[in-house]
């Protein structure tokens, strides 16, 4: 694309600042600073990769997925206020998840040990799973909250901890999947997933674009399907005391705000 044509696409936020401001919605700085911030992230990224690119050394990769990972941690844990040491179990199900995923790709030989194609499939994973992580301790925190005295029942009752957080967890885990499998139903259908756009856009034959978005869209629901049972196994843990006593993430929660 041409530079030019790059300055000529900001008149498509132009529309959205017009609207905001006659409607008094308020977003025209939100706007403006997701625009720059868009323009300036990702030149540097590509120039990063780029650079990573030319050298072609497996420890930038690992390097640059260990960034990646490191962002994603810092902002899905921000849901998880109030739970001890969430910072760190967001980024052990996150790193799970990339690992456990991207060693199959690569023993399987679907991908080569190449930047070219570990970052941008690496990406793809960590932020399908830090959306994934966000959206488990969001469902997770809120249920135990509501459903604490259910769960405080059990427990009285002689349950153990598993079983009293079970109707905790599962929904938490099943709401962080709602995304991936209603993507997959209606990919083709709907949209035109991202990656087999680009490579349609880039020239690369249609049939040959389906095949390299199924494999994306299996590695998604695996990669998702991982960090999240990780998230929530490690939640239903860290959400009882060594005496197996349910803690007060809730009031930690709101001392947070």
């Amino acid at each position: 694309m041409a530079p030019y044509k790059l300055i000529l696409l900001l008149v498509l936020i132009g529309v959205s600042l017009i609207i905001s401001r006659i409607r008094r919605y308020g977003l025209e700085r939100d706007l403006l600073e997701g625009t720059i911030r868009t323009f300036v992230q990702l030149f540097v990224v590509g120039f990063v990769l780029n650079a990573i690119f030319r050298a072609n050394h497996w420890y930038w990769t690992v390097l640059m997925l260990a960034v990646m990972v490191l962002v994603a941690t810092q902002n899905a844990s921000r849901r998880g206020r109030g739970v001890p040491g969430v910072f760190g179990w967001v980024g052990i199900a996150i790193a799970c998840g990339i690992s456990v995923t991207m060693a199959l790709l690569l023993g399987l030989k679907i991908i080569q040990f190449s930047p070219r194609y570990i970052i941008p499939v690496g990406g793809m994973i960590i932020g399908n799973s830090m959306i994934a992580s966000g959206l488990v301790l969001n469902r997770f925190l809120e249920d135990l909250i509501i459903k604490r005295e259910w769960v405080e029942t059990y427990l009285s009752l002689g349950a153990s901890p598993d079983l009293a957080i079970s109707h905790v967890l599962s929904p938490s885990v099943k709401g962080s999947m709602i995304p991936t499998v209603d993507s997959m139903k209606t990919v083709g259908l709907v949209t035109l997933p991202g990656m087999m756009t680009g490579a349609i856009l880039a020239g690369d034959n249609p049939l040959s674009a389906v095949e390299l978005q199924i494999m994306v869209m299996l590695v998604l629901a695996t990669a998702v399907m991982i960090t999240s049972t990780v998230l929530g196994y490690i939640l239903s843990r860290v959400a009882f005391t060594p005496s197996q006593q349910l803690i007060r993430i809730e009031q930690n929660r709101q001392s947070t705000r």
